[in-house]
Parts: structure tokens; sequence; C-alpha cells
């Protein structure tokens, strides 16, 4: 059955048990803009900030109760969504931000095919995010 997508971007939550910091990283570091707080306490979730990336929405979740922590390992860790991309002008000023910022560097900026540059970072959950710019 078809579908019709009704919003041009997607919205991803994490959900941590380092809300301050991650909010910090996505916001302050990455440069995501911030749109609202909020506590949906009725369905578990003690604190959602919400992040703009364009039409795309990072929702940063803090559950109610405590949570295990996910596997680590980036890619090759284990299956299921491991990653996800954000599009920037600067790659390598994307890159020198994060590590300011104490974020662990997994790739180096690197064209991987003519005209696109990508690298890869840790957020402080251990989540990968990679940086592309396409020429």
């Amino acid at each position: 059955m078809a579908r019709t997508i009704t919003k041009p971007g997607f919205d991803l939550g994490i959900v941590t048990t380092n809300g301050d910091a991650m909010l910090e990283f996505y916001r302050d570091v990455v440069g995501l803009e911030f749109e609202a707080t909020m506590k949906l306490e009725a369905v578990g979730i003690a604190r959602m900030d919400r992040l703009r990336c364009n039409d795309s929405v990072l929702k940063l979740v803090t559950a109610t109760s405590d949570v295990p922590s996910g596997v680590g390992g980036g890619i090759e860790g284990c299956t299921g969504m491991r990653y996800f991309t954000i599009a920037v002008d600067d790659v390598a000023a994307a890159v020198a931000d994060c590590e300011a910022a104490g974020a662990p560097l997994v790739w180096t900026p690197r064209e991987i095919r003519p005209g696109v540059t990508i690298a890869m970072v840790e957020d402080p959950d251990g989540n990968w995010v990679e940086f592309i710019h396409m020429a």
C-alpha cells in the first residue's frame, strides 16, 4: 500500500542517561537549533530535548526509569541503526569543533569519491555521527 510522506525530513530519537551532555554536544558543538524541552512522564519520558536539523528533528530522550546502555562498536558493533549523517558546508571545521569539545574522532575527514568528503565522530554516549560535504 502506498503512503504519502507528509514531512520532508525525519525525527530520530536517541535514548540517553546523559541528557545534559548530549544536549550540549548537539546544540553547542554540532550546531543544531534547540526547539524545546518537553516532559512526557505519562509515556515514560522524564525529558525530551528537541533539536532541529532543517526539516528533521533530533529527540534526546531521558527515560523516567533506568535504561541499560546499548551495544557500542560503531558500524560493525551490531546490526540496527548505528549512525546518522548531517550534511555540512565544511567537514574539517565540524570535526575541529567536535574535537575541541572532547568528542572522540572515529574517522578523520577523507574524500570517499570525487567531490564527497566525510568524517565520523562520537557523541557523549558513543553514538556515531557522520559529517558529509558534497561539492
